[in-house]
């Protein structure tokens, strides 16, 4: 059963998954968190953080985590096939297709109104992880380490996984406002 829907659930990301990996992300979300629950929001985002700083395409990594944790090793191919022959099958079709069709209008049309479409799925995604944020580190640390990282990428051009890699060792070495607060309360009472 569940083989199935790992199966389902990443044929379906592989078929609508138009424009690469990083739009499939808010599929892959609506899947494994919403649809099947495999996952909670904050461990869906942790998954997100670690596929950015490993080498490959980050669908197919995605898939292979998520379809191990699920069901195993099996799982694990089960959902990277599930989210590329999708993929393969139809770029042979499309291509063909739309390779033959590329001086007509309403093909220019089509993959321009995409382009939206995918960046409104991708913005809805960023403000949940962004509103997620700010419940645990508070807005004005979230809009700080935003900022900063907006700064790091697009300014001082770090690649993706060096940032995290640096936010992950800080909140390792630098525990929350709230873990310093609940250390205080156990604390406390042991005098």
């Amino acid at each position: 059963m569940v083989q199935g829907q790992l199966f389902m659930a990443f044929s379906r990301v592989g078929l609508l998954g138009y424009g690469g990996g990083p739009s499939s992300i808010p599929l892959v979300h609506n899947e494994v968190v919403k649809k099947y629950r495999w996952l909670t929001d904050d461990e869906f985002s942790d998954i997100i953080a670690l596929a950015n700083t490993l080498p490959g395409p980050i669908a197919t990594k995605i898939a292979g985590y998520i379809g191990y944790r699920v069901g195993g090793v099996f799982g694990m191919i089960n959902a990277v096939c599930a989210s590329i022959i999708p993929t393969i099958l139809l770029m042979i079709i499309l291509l063909t297709s739309l390779s033959s069709l590329r001086d007509q209008s309403w093909v220019a049309g089509m993959t321009k109104a995409v382009v939206p479409v995918v960046g409104v799925m991708l913005a809805v995604l960023t403000w949940d992880f962004f509103s997620k944020a700010s419940v645990d580190l508070g807005w004005m640390r979230t809009i700080a380490l935003t900022l900063l990282t907006l700064f790091l990428l697009e300014y001082l051009h770090l690649h993706p996984g060096i940032v995290i890699a640096a936010l992950l060792l800080f909140a390792i070495f630098n525990p929350s406002h709230n873990q310093k607060q609940k250390q205080k309360k156990e604390g406390g009472g042991r005098v």
